[in-house]
């Protein structure tokens, strides 16, 4: 259905307003979206945009799937004060990284995600590729380079 809709806008070429809960459904149909929360305005983009630059905890918490990751910034050497946010396929397995203890691991083909926990912090992580893993390993983990989002911890607002 979700096609069916979005070749029909683009075949007839008008303005359309499209009402979602759906944050996966409004990454794939809009040109534009609106994000709300509690009737408020969050951010307004492309969906390339959203994911991208989010505003605020927020936005970068809804769009994504899976959600993005947020840890308190002195676990990734960030001031206190400081929400760091890395998307879940931005991390690398690197020996100087984080050390994860892993959960969960969800074989999905191509990918894999592995759900850890660094310090008491859950983290989702999802490799475009097979990674072998086991419930109890421990992982070293790092964001790749820029991929690092920083929130104010108070606010939640993008820094």
């Amino acid at each position: 259905m979700r096609g069916e809709i979005k070749g029909l806008h683009q075949r007839l070429k008008t303005t359309t307003v499209y009402v979602t809960h759906d944050q996966v459904e409004a990454m794939a149909m809009a040109d534009k979206i609106v994000v709300m929360n509690a009737g408020r305005v969050e951010q307004i983009g492309t969906s390339a945009k959203l994911y991208d630059r989010p505003a605020n905890v927020f936005v970068a918490g809804f769009i994504g799937s899976s959600a993005m990751n947020f840890m308190p910034g002195p676990l990734l050497g960030e001031a206190a004060g400081v929400t760091v946010g890395v998307r879940p396929e931005h991390f690398g397995i690197a020996e100087d990284g984080l050390r994860g203890t892993v959960r969960l691991v969800e074989p999905m083909g191509s990918d894999t995600q592995i759900t850890v926990d660094v310090d008491g912090t859950e983290l989702v992580t999802v490799f475009h590729r097979r990674v072998a893993a086991a419930p109890g390993e421990v992982l070293p983990l790092r964001p790749l380079a820029g991929e690092i989002h920083r929130f104010d911890a108070g606010t939640g607002v993008r820094l």
